[in-house]
């Protein structure tokens, strides 16, 4: 009796073990996701080990850059190193110029940017690409959301001219009357209208300034970059910053990727394109307007171009594709080997399956390949 007795509390306190150390890796599984304030659906990655080829990675590979993929490298960081024992992988959610001046400098493996490099940046890279220059692989696509909290409003309408004139703080009030007739049958409140936008330098930024130059030139003088260029607003840092304070801040609007909006259920506007009916942010949508992208780069470069203006049905024309940013020659010896199996890993299927599972869009497939071959080339 006393050792059945003993078999029994073995196995409860057991058990409870088991429930304790499950209840712990959710929390460190949540504190990853939401560290920067946002994060993508919490699905585990889509690859199994046998999809990741270590390929003789070792070590530790520091990375920075883009806040707008960072819940998709948490998922990927999250597989590839349970895949690769010994390896550890750093990405540091800052913005696309903090990332480029970080590999710029050599302190990292790679940057993540939400824009192409510029002429200026290629040439500051050749000190660190010893016989080689940086070049810009794009791995994730997807929408910038326009997330918005009006008290009492569940859907909005908005296109090109009316987003530049509320960013540009020329439209104030949410029942103004250019809101009021693209939002018939909706009673708009006479809320004042709380702009956020990015306080740092940010691809986001750069894109939805691209967008609105692109589509709504006359309301939206400014040329595309970094810094935001509008008077008025209130800045926030990194997309989880945004976020936080639309999802808290009565009559705020502001930008940021979908799977931000999603983590923390902000509605999102619905864009008029002139298409036949407004377009939703969404995976699937984004991926209709990047298929349309062309590559612009030369050599070993991938920067696309990407059509702003497109009216196709359902393509949703604001978005953005992060570039990992490497060498093309002259990488350090000690991370190239973790460099090109972490980025082959992404490129692959199972890691752009992650990107459709959790709010982002694939590269289109074609751009892809290409995207792999140069990873393989890199040395």
């Amino acid at each position: 009796m006393k050792l059945q007795r003993k078999n029994r509390l073995r196995a409860s306190a057991l058990g409870a073990l088991v429930v304790s150390s499950a209840l712990v890796l959710t929390a460190c599984g949540s504190d990853d996701n939401t560290k920067d304030g946002g994060s993508a659906s919490g699905k585990p990655s889509a690859a199994a080990a046998g999809d990741i080829k270590c390929d003789g990675a070792k070590g530790k590979l520091l990375a920075s850059g883009s806040s707008a993929q960072k819940n998709a490298v948490d998922l990927w960081v999250k597989a590839y190193m349970a895949a690769c024992s010994g390896v550890e992988v750093n990405y540091k959610s800052s913005s696309s110029g903090e990332g480029i001046v970080a590999f710029n400098q050599g302190t990292v493996g790679f940057a993540g940017s939400d824009s192409a490099l510029k002429p200026e940046q290629v040439e500051e890279s050749k000190k660190i690409c010893t016989g080689g220059q940086g070049v810009d692989l794009p791995m994730v696509g997807g929408p910038i959301a326009l997330g918005f909290n009006v008290a009492g409003v569940d859907k909005l309408n908005l296109d090109a001219t009316t987003i530049a004139n509320i960013f540009n703080d020329k439209i104030k009030k949410w029942d103004d009357e250019a809101i009021k007739k693209l939002n018939p049958g909706v009673t708009l409140p006479s809320t004042a209208i709380q702009p956020f936008h990015r306080s740092e330098d940010s691809g986001t930024t750069e894109n939805l300034g691209k967008y609105l130059k692109a589509a709504a030139p006359e309301a939206w003088p400014y040329e595309a970059a970094k810094k935001w260029p509008a008077p008025g607003g209130q800045g926030a840092s990194g997309s989880a910053g945004v976020a936080s304070q639309v999802k808290a801040v009565d009559g705020a609007i502001g930008y940021f990727e979908l799977s931000y909006a999603s983590a923390q259920n902000i509605k999102t506007v619905d864009l008029n394109t002139g298409a036949s009916a407004p377009v939703k942010a969404a995976s699937d949508t984004a991926s209709k307007a990047i298929a349309a992208a062309k590559i612009a780069g030369t050599g070993s470069d991938l920067a696309l171009k990407l059509d702003y203006t497109t009216k196709a049905e359902g393509a949703y024309p604001i978005v953005l594709v992060t570039y990992e940013v490497v060498c093309d020659k002259g990488n350090k010896a000690e991370t190239l080997p973790t460099v090109k199996s972490f980025l082959n890993y992404t490129a692959s299927d199972a890691g752009q399956k992650v990107l459709s599972e959790n709010g982002y869009a694939p590269i289109p497939a074609e751009i892809n390949a290409k995207v792999r071959e140069v990873i393989n080339s890199l040395s």
